[in-house]
């Protein structure tokens, strides 16, 4: 019987010798994946404050790829330098990953200039002279005004402190054409009944107005700013903001000083 037994005791011990031999391939393939994984993962850098070329160096560098998404107006950061940035520093992500950031431009030195009035395109061409760019732009049928012609722009003319290099336009359509949409009207300071109406003429829907007490700075008290009065009945605050697109299904929210 032994002449048997060898060649079964033989097969076990070849068969064993696979297994090992598989099982060392299988961990080996392992940890090679999870170098490779692992090894095409890098850091985000913290990149506020940077010059976008010396950003996009940077991140270069680490195989990520810089977008400059927006740009706005700041009076804290350099023009030129990143004021904000996704995904945020620290974030583990792939080579490759798109890292979008918000380039500064500086304190607003443009002026805004008056495009009411105009034809499109000239307003249009006013605004690329000056600097800034074309943002939202809506029809309104108009009988009053020929098809074209800018009714409205947000900001408005000679605007300080803005945010974003873009206008907003309302332009006039044919009288027969339906409204594709409309530019939120800026309603701060404006007496609620004139909003209302404003707002009513175009068919928009007006939620009830929310009122508020609007509080009034010390008298005599040296570190206080003085305020400027706000009256009774003047709208404070509104809902979509000032220069958003908006259609006749958007309901508007006011708030009000008591």
């Amino acid at each position: 019987m032994r002449p048997v037994i060898r060649p079964i005791k033989n097969f076990f011990q070849i068969a064993s010798l696979i297994m090992l031999l598989v099982t060392v391939a299988l961990l080996s393939a392992i940890t090679t994946m999870h170098f490779a994984i692992h090894g095409a993962e890098v850091q985000v850098p913290a990149l506020k404050g940077m010059t976008v070329a010396d950003a996009r160096s940077q991140t270069a560098g680490l195989g990520l790829n810089l977008e400059v998404d927006n740009r706005y107006y700041s009076s804290d950061v350099a023009a030129g330098h990143i004021l904000s940035q996704s995904p945020p520093p620290a974030t583990v992500v792939r080579r490759e990953w798109r890292v979008r950031v918000a380039e500064s431009l500086g304190p607003q030195k443009v002026d805004v200039p008056e495009t009411v009035g105009t034809d499109e395109r000239l307003g249009a061409l006013k605004l690329r002279r000056a600097g800034l760019e074309i943002g939202a732009t809506a029809q309104l049928p108009s009988s009053s005004a020929v098809a074209g012609m800018v009714l409205a722009q947000d900001p408005p003319a000679h605007a300080q402190g803005i945010e974003r290099p873009s206008v907003n336009l309302l332009v006039a359509a044919p009288s027969d054409e339906q409204p594709d949409g409309f530019v939120m009207p800026a309603l701060v300071g404006m007496p609620v009944v004139a909003a209302q109406k404003q707002l009513a003429d175009v068919g928009m829907t007006v939620l009830p107005p929310v009122y508020a007490d609007v509080p009034v700075g010390q008298v005599g008290n040296p570190g206080a700013l003085p305020r400027p009065p706000v009256n009774p009945g003047a709208v404070i605050a509104q809902e979509p903001l000032a220069g958003s697109r908006v259609d006749l299904s958007t309901a508007v929210k006011l708030t009000v000083a008591k």
